[in-house]
């Protein structure tokens, strides 16, 4: 066997400006996102979708089996669709009850399996679940364009393209469990089986499925087929809030990880020395295509919908740049440095656009943001060595006087009702003495200040000082995992969970953000993505899907 040759590289973007909250909060989806991964696997794989079970009624409520054969293994979805009074629907994860419930189970159910299923599947977390449940999740209808969509099927038309285009989704989940939640199957289950090993796989494999059962239910309801570029256009929404944000906090080693083989893909295109005229216009067609998404990206909150409108007035700039940029000698690397100027936006979503052409030498990556055999903190033998750490790495978190009452403004905790995280105001509301430890930056600089001035061993220290015990774990990890710490305070009254929010869905894919506030948002996944029938040389080229193409 050859030896492996790294492609040439340029160094990386260092944490200290990659793991601020506001770029974090900029970023957008790359080829090395879950989704796009776990598509070009299906593709490798001639993976094929069969429909066992398909009992609806005419009004579209019943339940649906989908099969399918990924790395030696049978995987199913296992979709109810119920009645549910217009009262009742909710995105707010205190609701009990939604529009279609969904497992994806390990093989294809059998009639007392399918039974069980369908008896607890819509009771969600009130229901009963075995290891064979794999992924529990729920939606409910985008009332109005579902509607819509099968009256005009009805009448023997296809829908609206405007109404297709600006919702962008039949039904949209609000919550895809996994690792054993509600005693579904444990992440350790399945997490060496060929197709799953990745991040997020299992979750990201049942939203591609969930979004082709949107389909076939507003197909059936309305009689008849929708054209083939409205379906894929038409992903599954998504609303996400708080509950995902303390997991980039809580996973070091996967932030590090995703982080860093991102920040790897761009240095390596970075190292590209000439462009070939294919790449080059692969490059200008699909800086059009980010002009034309981003055209055809708007929200309702003004805030947000003005930071869009200059991101679109900025990218013009961008792309008129880029025709000669990359005529010239190491161009990616030229047009990285001439945009520093720009907002991060734009930074974010030319990493983008400049990832996306080079498959050949960043693909490969993907398989290196699992965390397969956990935390391996650093060695430090003694207080003075923590100080250098600390001062090496948390000089951002060391330099806060987390005596201002804006530095300590926020604290996280879990809900007793819900048990998912929340985000209270410490001198106006009750609850901070149940506060979760996501205040990384204050335990730093509270170990940073308590440090001896005369060194003696960490264990020595610990003894008389146990409360600085995770602060040194953080501190041990960061000298191993760089980009692992989010490098902000997260309890300060600046720290805006939706940055964290963006950074991780991005990582999944998703698109089209459109926050309701700055603790929830909802999203679009697998818009653009190929449909079941569709995994073909081809099924790659969804980056930033615009409508119409």
């Amino acid at each position: 066997m050859k030896n492996f040759v790294a492609p040439d590289q340029v160094p990386l973007r260092p944490p200290s400006q990659v793991m601020r909250l506001s770029r974090m909060g900029s970023m957008f989806p790359t080829r090395l996102s879950f989704l796009r991964s776990l598509i070009r696997l299906l593709t490798e794989e001639q993976v094929k979708v069969t429909r066992p079970v398909w009992d609806m009624c005419k009004d579209g409520f019943g339940r649906a089996v989908y099969s399918m054969d990924l790395g030696g293994h049978t995987y199913s979805l296992v979709a109810i669709s119920t009645d549910l009074p217009p009262e009742m629907r909710t995105d707010r994860v205190i609701a009990e009850a939604w529009d279609s419930a969904y497992v994806l189970y390990d093989g294809v159910p059998d009639l007392a399996e399918l039974d069980r299923i369908t008896a607890n599947a819509p009771r969600q977390e009130a229901g009963r679940y075995t290891e064979r449940d794999l992924v529990l999740s729920r939606a409910n209808k985008s009332v109005r364009l579902f509607a819509h969509v099968t009256e005009c099927l009805r009448s023997g038309q296809q829908p609206d393209t405007k109404m297709i285009r600006d919702v962008g989704y039949l039904m949209r989940t609000t919550a895809v469990y996994g690792n054993g939640k509600f005693g579904i199957a444990d992440r350790s289950l399945i997490e060496d089986r060929p197709g799953l090993e990745g991040p997020f796989a299992a979750e990201m494999l049942t939203v591609w499925l969930i979004r082709n059962f949107t389909h076939d239910l507003a197909e059936h309801v309305g009689g008849a087929p929708l054209e083939r570029d409205l379906k894929r256009h038409l992903g599954v929404g998504n609303s996400t809030g708080l509950g995902m944000a303390p997991f980039l906090v809580n996973h070091p080693v996967l932030l590090n990880n995703w982080m860093l083989v991102r920040e790897t893909a761009l240095a390596r295109v970075r190292a590209i020395v000439r462009l070939d005229l294919t790449d080059q216009q692969r490059l200008l067609d699909l800086a059009d295509r980010a002009t034309l998404h981003l055209a055809q990206w708007s929200v309702p909150d003004p805030k947000h919908q003005s930071r869009i409108e200059r991101l679109r007035l900025d990218w013009v700039e961008v792309v008129d740049m880029l025709a000669e940029k990359l005529k010239q000698a190491n161009p990616l690397d030229e047009i990285i440095k001439n945009t520093g100027h720009h907002s991060q936006d734009v930074q974010e979503l030319l990493v983008s656009l400049l990832i996306e052409p080079f498959g050949d030498l960043v693909d490969a990556l993907a398989h290196c943001m699992g965390n397969p055999i956990g935390r391996i903190p650093s060695f430090v033998a003694d207080t003075d060595g923590l100080r250098k750490i600390l001062q090496s790495h948390f000089a951002w978190a060391i330099d806060t006087d987390f005596t201002a009452p804006q530095e300590c403004h926020q604290f996280w905790y879990v809900s007793e009702a819900k048990q998912e995280p929340r985000l209270g105001e410490r001198f106006t509301e009750d609850g901070a003495d149940l506060e979760s430890p996501l205040d990384i930056a204050r335990r730093i600089g509270a170990l940073y200040h308590a440090l001896p001035a005369k060194s003696k061993s960490v264990a020595e220290f610990l003894i008389d000082a146990p409360e600085h015990g995770l602060a040194i774990e953080r501190a041990q990890l960061a000298a191993r995992y760089p980009y692992g710490e989010i490098q902000d305070n997260l309890i300060g009254a600046g720290c805006l969970p939706i940055d964290m929010l963006r950074c991780k869905l991005s990582f999944f894919g998703a698109s089209k953000f459109d926050p309701k506030s700055d603790r929830w948002t909802r999203i679009t996944l697998c818009q653009g993505a190929p449909l079941v029938d569709e995994l073909n040389d081809e099924a790659d080229d969804w980056w930033l899907p615009v409508f119409g193409s």
